[in-house]
């Protein structure tokens, strides 16, 4: 039985970044069995644990040693292994000599590729202690840090300043230096009610030794469920309920090593204000859990964490009251000084802002987005008027002062400063919902209105961006061009909008008059735009193959595009299907090997194979055809696999390249006439058996 023991390292530092705080830790976990599984080390489990001042990683069960194994060495074929006269050749001597061995001690290779000199060696595995320093060192340097620091005199470099270091596999200290820090069981409690050093008995005591001595929870998933459960409690208390967005709660836990929640309260005049703004003002600004009532309004509460048991909680709560009215002050400000001027007002000044250099200014985008509206909504029979009206005002809040304060409220606050100057209801909802989805997965505009400038909206940076040459590359997409990209198919798809998306990139391209070659920015807006939709296709579940074989038939409508990708996928799971995936591959090779153009008429049959196939493809020839008008695909692929049998009678029977000239052409014209029925809906040879 192979003997284990348990590995922890924790790493103390500084106060690290607490919206990186997570990725931290799991990398380092993922870093860490990485190097593990490099040296052939076997183990149970990972757990990864952090605080503000630590990093930390648990391994269950890892091998004490690494197993023995043999290093196989391959050489010279063995033809160049003996000279003419037998003795060995200067290249097996030479192999030899390069693993430390005589031509005597080498073997021969025999595989149905050939025959090589290889040399055998027996290497025993090293002790997990001795790989363990360098396995960890090694996933330091490569974690996710975008700025590393120095400090003291060190040359070692990390996110924050390293202050101890905790190495112990089983009971023992494994003694390394670890970013100028010796190893050793010595860890640090809570900064101030156990700033004494904890020693860590073993690797499975340090959760508690951390818990009870040292009023730190290392676990962060641990700290999450207690923050959100004692908000929670907290706001029952003073009749609500805690709004608790997973990053904020991600961001708290990232804070706190021992989280103690404080209710906090302001003046309820505030509430007139949007609650969206009273939201992100003390999320954002102060990382405060607002409280709201059984309707979902806000109550004049919030929920902050204190990392400190407070002999005196009332001068907590009270500070935290005084530093968010500021806050509060400011955005009432704010809200009543926009209102001083409508949106209509504020288009002018648009003119003032570069969008990009070569696109202009975003007045200039907005005229672009107004034309697009308009075309989008004469083809959806939506009201032109609103959606110029809505195009008109779009980035108009971009010039407000409560937006340029709290940039994620743009959209938003249109909406509010729109209803406020009497602007169209759907006008007032399309300046915030032309921004959806705003994040993956997130919600695509409810109204026609915002649907409509949403795809103009995004359509036109799209175009534009990649006109100007400023395509994205690897993760760098300054202008967010793949969200933007999945937006406008979402939109697109999801709400059952049946429009050419080449035509609408088309009509962008149009519009802009600085010098760029149209044609093959065309080209790589449509690449990108269907890489994007590959994406899409296999999040939802469908394969690459079902995707290439809609994609081959060239439909630029992302509706109709899904619509196909189903009916293949239905296509696929019935019994027919294999069969004529591969003579749809057969008669696509046959067709291109054909030298000579291939008629639509087809001329005079002899076998009784292929008349029968004529007769039963000119039946699903006219009987699909109501169905591809509807666009069912499925009802069309399932009727064409009733042609199977006829088909597969054909191949079994009729050579199609026979030395007769018109029978050829007759026959070829005949799988010409059939392929194309599939190619209606999809290239079926495109699917893997």
């Amino acid at each position: 039985m192979t003997a284990t023991n348990h590995l922890l390292f924790e790493l103390g530092c500084e106060e690290l970044p607490p919206k990186s705080l997570k990725k931290l830790s799991q990398a380092l976990l993922d870093n860490i069995l990485a190097g593990l599984n490099e040296a052939g080390l076997g183990y149970n489990r990972g757990r990864a644990y952090a605080t503000p001042r630590r990093l930390a990683v648990l391994i269950d069960d890892l091998q004490t040693f690494q197993a023995d194994k043999v290093v196989e060495k391959r050489g010279p074929a063995l033809q160049a292994a003996y000279g003419p006269d037998g003795t060995p050749s200067k290249a097996a001597l030479g192999f030899a000599s390069s693993c430390g061995a005589s031509f005597e001690q080498l073997e021969k290779l025999e595989t149905d590729k050939g025959s090589w000199l290889i040399f055998k060696q027996a290497v025993k595995g090293q002790a997990t202690a001795e790989l363990i320093p360098d396995i960890i060192r090694k996933s330091l340097n490569n974690l996710p840090i975008a700025k590393r620091m120095r400090w003291g005199n060190f040359d070692a470099e990390f996110a924050r300043p390293v202050h101890w270091a905790v190495l112990l596999f089983g009971d023992a200290v494994i003694e390394t230096e670890i970013l100028r820090r010796t190893t050793g069981r010595i860890t640090r409690g809570h900064r101030f009610h156990a700033p004494q050093d904890l020693s860590i008995a073993s690797p499975h005591d340090y959760l508690e030794t951390l818990k009870q001595q040292g009023k730190v929870l290392a676990d962060f998933e641990e700290r999450m469920t207690i923050i959100r459960d004692a908000a929670n409690q907290a706001a029952s208390q003073v009749g609500g309920t805690a709004h608790i967005e997973d990053d904020l709660l991600e961001e708290v836990a990232a804070l706190n090593e021992w989280p103690v929640p404080v209710v906090g309260n302001f003046d309820a005049r505030f509430l007139e204000l949007p609650q969206e703004v009273l939201i992100t003002t003390m999320q954002s600004n102060q990382k405060y859990f607002p409280v709201k009532n059984d309707k979902g309004g806000l109550l004049p509460h919030f929920i902050t964490f204190a990392n400190i048991e407070s002999s005196n909680p009332d001068s907590i709560r009270q500070g935290n009251e005084r530093v968010v009215l500021p806050r509060l002050v400011d955005a009432e400000f704010f809200w009543k000084q926009d209102r001083k001027q409508s949106l209509a007002d504020r288009v002018d000044s648009l003119k003032t802002i570069v969008f990009q250099k070569d696109l202009g200014t975003l007045f200039d985008k907005t005229q672009r987005v107004a034309n697009l509206s308009a075309l989008i909504a004469e083809k959806l029979g939506a009201d032109v008027a609103l959606v110029k009206r809505a195009a008109l005002l779009a980035k108009t809040d971009l010039m407000t002062n409560m937006v340029g304060e709290f940039a994620n409220l743009q959209g938003t606050m249109g909406r509010y400063y729109a209803a406020a100057d009497g602007e169209h209801a759907e006008v007032a909802l399309a300046l915030e919902e032309h921004y959806y989805p705003k994040q993956s997965g997130g919600a695509t505009p409810s109204g026609q209105i915002g649907q409509v400038l949403a795809l103009a909206e995004k359509i036109d940076t799209l175009a534009g961006i990649f006109s100007a040459g400023l395509i994205p590359t690897g993760d760098k997409d300054p202008y967010a061009l793949r969200r933007a990209t999945l937006g406008i198919l979402r939109v697109l798809i999801e709400n059952g909008i049946a429009l050419d998306v080449v035509e609408l990139l088309d009509a962008a391209l149009e519009q802009f008059s600085h010098k760029f070659d149209k044609t093959e920015t065309r080209r790589k807006v449509i690449d990108f735009i269907f890489d994007r939709l590959k994406g899409y296709c296999l999040d939802q579940g469908y394969s690459s193959d079902e995707f290439e074989a809609v994609l081959a038939v060239n439909p630029t409508r992302p509706l109709d595009f899904m619509l196909r990708i189903r009916a293949v996928q239905s296509f696929r799971a019935l019994p027919e299907a294999e069969s004529l995936a591969a003579a749809n591959k057969r008669i696509i090779n046959i067709l291109k090997k054909s030298e000579q153009a291939i008629s639509e008429n087809i001329g005079t049959l002899v076998e009784p194979q292929e008349k029968n196939l004529l007769s039963a493809a000119e039946d699903s020839d006219a009987e699909i055809l109501p169905m591809l008008a509807e666009q069912n695909y499925p009802l069309a692929l399932s009727r064409l696999a009733q042609l199977r049998d006829t088909v597969d009678a054909f191949f079994d029977h009729v050579m199609v390249n026979t030395d007769d000239v018109a029978l050829r052409n007759s026959r070829l014209a005949l799988l010409a006439m059939l392929s194309n029925q599939f190619l209606k809906i999809a290239d079926i040879s495109k699917l893997q058996s």
